[in-house]
């Protein structure tokens, strides 16, 4: 399992955020990349252990919000303190608003 997870919902239509690419990045630069499946999570993003450090994850936002849509991106930055611990990171998604804290 990737120590590194993901979920998105759009809390809007009350349903999960699907296609979404998203990016896991760390100050080097890009360590892996996926896209949400049709219940809005990525399982598998990067590898099952990684350097403690600062770490982002990036929403590419735009294509499911549409042109007009407030946030074109959504960047998450996090600490990992444990490699060993698994880091579930979930976004809950509307027009105007975004929310995200550490899950489980």
């Amino acid at each position: 399992m990737s120590l590194v997870t993901t979920h998105v919902l759009d809390t809007a239509a009350g349903k999960p955020a699907q296609g979404i690419p998203v990016r896991l990045e760390s100050a080097a630069g890009p360590v892996a990349e996926g896209v949400t499946d049709d219940d809005g999570r990525i399982r598998e993003l990067g590898p099952a252990r990684l350097e403690p450090g600062v770490y982002r994850l990036v929403f590419d936002t735009g294509g499911y919000l549409g042109p007009d849509g407030f946030f074109p991106e959504i960047a998450v930055t996090f600490r990992i303190t444990d490699p060993a611990t698994h880091h579930h990171i979930p976004v809950l998604l509307s027009p105007y608003a975004y929310s995200t804290y550490r899950g489980s």
